[in-house]
């Protein structure tokens, strides 16, 4: 028995037993579906915040690889955890009322000054405090949510912080074919070139056992929408968590961008995306992919690739409607719920 093996065993122990579950392990009638969504930075935001109007049983799980800005420099100095993406996270799962809306602006407000607090986001600097304070990266989270009165739960992805390593081919314009290494999360996501395939670094990283019992406890985990290459992937490079993914009873759902990511997926068409995840994680299924009509150009050719990681294809309009590349909250969550309940083992959920 290897010893990733043995402890995934032991994280699953730690399941809590499913009183409202049947036979299948399915939420019964009347009970609302348990999600875990996995991402980071402003995909996973967009996910939380629909995700949150339609079920109250809602988890995070945030990459930790982020090394620009005011996570970067707190990481460096500190050691920590890229408090960054976390931050966000919490942001987006503050409610509607004016104690969770005050709240989601005072975490995101950054200072401005010439100063060292220039550009430093008030929400990273209570999120590490509580860190050094508690010496518990999972309790720090929990109290910062019970404060914003947060609708969900946050946890990072890893104990460790992560370097993210992308190889790609034509970084340097003078050789487009040359394949080189770019490091650093800030870098790849910006990188000019084809983002050929990435990795972690340290390779073998450790789970959060809180994030890999979630996954192995819920009944839908979305993935995406999000950075493809710095922020979706990612969670698919930590052994335990991939394992958890792959074993899980629970539905699977991608969420797929409304546009390539300038740098990072330049050019990628939707199909393309999915042939990217299935190069990184060949083992993992999934059972439904979400993507707008819109921004489907051939969808045969998404259908084609979804069906080879055993998905069906949902098209729906789920883009704001100013025309910008993002997700519109209430669009993205009557899409969801459709998804639950029409691809849900066990129905209505409410």
């Amino acid at each position: 028995m290897t010893g990733r093996t043995s402890r995934l065993r032991r994280v699953r122990r730690l399941v809590p037993g499913r009183a409202t579950r049947g036979p299948e392990g399915r939420a019964k009638r009347g009970a609302q579906p348990k999600v875990v969504a996995l991402g980071g930075g402003h995909g996973l935001s967009a996910s939380l915040t629909a995700l949150r109007r339609i079920t109250g049983d809602l988890t995070a799980v945030v990459t930790v690889a982020d090394d620009g800005g005011s996570s970067g420099r707190l990481r460096d100095e500190l050691g920590v955890l890229p408090p960054g993406d976390l931050r966000k996270a919490l942001a987006a799962l503050c409610g509607d009322d004016d104690w969770g809306q005050t709240w989601a602006r005072v975490i995101k407000h950054r200072f401005t000054s010439e100063g060292d607090l220039h550009d430093h986001a008030v929400g990273n600097l209570l999120i590490v405090a509580l860190w050094e304070q508690l010496g518990d990266p999972v309790q720090a989270l929990d109290l910062v949510g019970k404060l914003l009165g947060a609708h969900g739960r946050v946890l990072p992805m890893s104990a460790v912080p992560l370097e993210l390593q992308a190889l790609v081919r034509g970084h340097d314009p003078a050789e487009p074919g040359a394949l080189s290494t770019v490091r650093g999360q800030a870098t790849v996501a910006l990188t000019p070139g084809e983002v050929q395939s990435v990795h972690v670094v340290p390779e073998d990283p450790p789970a959060v056992p809180e994030a890999v019992a979630a996954v192995l406890d819920a009944d839908w985990v979305v993935l995406g929408p999000g950075s493809w290459f710095s922020s979706v992937i990612p969670h698919l490079l930590v052994p335990e968590l991939l394992e958890a993914l792959q074993e899980t009873k629970a539905r699977r759902v991608l969420s797929l961008n409304l546009a390539p990511q300038p740098g990072e997926t330049d050019g990628f068409s939707p199909q393309r995306h999915l042939e990217v995840l299935a190069r990184h994680a060949p083992k993992l299924a999934l059972d439904v992919v979400l993507a707008d009509e819109a921004a489907v150009p051939d969808r045969e050719s998404l259908t084609d690739a979804a069906k080879r990681l055993g998905a069906a294809v949902e098209l729906a309009p789920v883009a704001a409607p100013d025309g910008s590349p993002t997700h519109d909250p209430e669009l993205l969550a009557a899409a969801y719920d459709r998804i639950f309940r029409m691809h849900g083992r066990i129905g209505p959920w409410r």
